[in-house]
């Protein structure tokens, strides 16, 4: 990287979502042109994730309490595009000193950059239950997926099981799109702790709204239960799933039968191209979870490159779009950029300000949804962790039992758990749950799966690029 100021700063954003599109704004509000490169065919992210040409569900079915945001957020992109250079339907997969690697069907291409805005998201945070292999069961993502961008429910008889506020979200999505919801199966306890409770009073109308999506799916006949022990998830391999069983709080065992399992415990960042620029990371207690370095304004410790938007912290999306025009902001500050130095200047402080009570309101998310880390460390051994190798917690224990696997890459070594199409997505964070109950030691000492490029699988005949 340059290390002095360019009259026309080169800088890419990675993520067309609340963070990238607001960082986005900021840069061409500066008077620059930056290149935003896009996974998905168009703007919005997943939780704005806009509806394909020619459907014409309206936003307050497609998004529900949402809706104003998500229009607002899609109009102010519409009027960027022409100031932008947009690259949807690209994938970046690697990262070095200085450039970023991306690829659009197979042909690839090394962008140079002066500055790096990561806005990369975040997605579903998986908690394997016995049968979860089966055919039917998805994320909660997916699930959003095929009603936001598909037009369709994942099963004609739905449960969703997991933990957090989008398992109540996409429920209420369902139900207004007039889905049949058999259950919503809720891990965490119904009361909350006063930890919890503080946290949430950051953004009251967020939590009062949270509060109505339960309202409204019990005054639609859905059976909400909270305080849940998954047990399992019953069906045959020919038909997939057929039913949820669960423990109440009260020790009783209830089954619900259905044909699709939506699963989620709240969410975890996407860290990969965080991991690749050697940026530092550190351990949140609260989320159980490696989080990147960053500063109050999104620098990470990599120089040159800024990190904002659930990628870096699960702040929601009216986090991720303050802390997306605050990176880019401080992006521009640190190039010398004078038309950025004035932007920074008059608004730096509120949007501190703004991103210190949503970060108060992510940790009382977080006590009051938690990782259920103890069914990690119940799980029996013939449960499937890892679905893309087929892995399952009895191979893991082994690893740690007979190989001395104190640490989650030489268990991957071993067991080749994480190595599959997810790259440890869905599996990791439990697989390290396993390890480090195995080990008797905090999962924290275990450490993380390491990314490597690619960060998702590319076809064999890419070639190479040529920067």
């Amino acid at each position: 990287m340059s290390g002095t100021p360019r009259s026309v700063p080169r800088i890419v954003v990675v993520g067309a979502g609340p963070a990238g599109v607001r960082a986005a704004q900021a840069l061409v509000q500066a008077g620059l042109r930056p290149i935003v490169i896009d996974e998905g065919r168009c703007d919005g992210g997943q939780i704005y994730r806009r509806q394909p040409e020619g459907f014409k569900r309206p936003y307050a079915k497609l998004y529900g309490t949402e809706a104003a945001k998500a229009q607002a957020l899609h109009s102010e992109f519409d009027a960027l595009r022409d100031h932008i250079d947009y690259r949807s339907d690209t994938l970046a997969w690697n990262l070095s000193e200085g450039a970023l690697h991306v690829v659009r069907d197979g042909e690839p291409q090394t962008l140079p950059f002066d500055a790096l805005l990561v806005c990369s998201g975040a997605t579903d945070r998986l908690m394997p239950v016995p049968g979860w292999h089966r055919a039917g069961c998805y994320s909660l993502g997916a699930s959003q997926i095929a009603l936001k961008a598909q037009a369709c429910a994942i099963g004609s008889r739905v449960v969703f099981l997991g933990s957090g506020p989008l398992l109540y979200l996409v429920a209420s999505q369902y139900v207004q799109a007039g889905a049949q919801v058999a259950a919503v199966l809720d891990t965490a306890p119904a009361t909350k702790p006063w930890g919890a409770v503080t946290g949430l009073l950051a953004r009251p109308r967020l939590a009062l709204r949270g509060l109505a999506l339960i309202r409204g799916l019990r005054g639609a006949g859905v059976t909400l239960l909270q305080g849940v022990t998954p047990l399992r998830i019953d069906g045959e391999v020919a038909i997939g799933v057929q039913a949820v069983a669960v423990r109440d709080a009260q020790g009783r065992e209830h089954r619900f039968e259905c044909d699709a399992v939506g699963l989620g415990w709240h969410l975890r960042a996407e860290t990969q191209l965080a991991d690749l620029a050697r940026c530092e990371f550190d351990f949140d207690r609260v989320s159980r979870q490696w989080l990147p370095r960053i500063d109050a304004d999104g620098r990470s410790s990599t120089r040159g490159v800024y990190l904002a938007g659930d990628g870096a912290r699960i702040l929601g999306a009216d986090g991720a779009e303050a802390a997306g025009r605050l990176a880019a902001l401080a992006a521009l500050v640190d190039l010398g950029h004078t038309p950025g130095r004035a932007l920074y200047d008059a608004e730096s402080t509120a949007l501190r300000r703004t991103l210190a009570r949503m970060d108060r309101f992510r940790e009382g998310l977080a006590r009051a949804f938690p990782w259920p880390h103890a069914q990690a460390a119940a799980l029996p051994d013939d449960t499937v962790v890892c679905r893309c190798e087929a892995v399952t917690v009895g191979e893991l224990r082994r690893c740690v039992d007979e190989m001395d696997s104190r640490e989650v890459n030489r268990a991957k070594a071993f067991s080749r758990v994480g190595m599959g199409r997810c790259q440890g997505r869905f599996c990791g964070h439990a697989s390290a749950e396993i390890v480090a109950q195995a080990c008797g030691v905090p999962v924290e000492f275990v450490g993380r799966l390491r990314s490597q490029a690619p960060v998702k699988p590319l076809m064999m005949n890419t070639r190479e690029a040529s920067a």
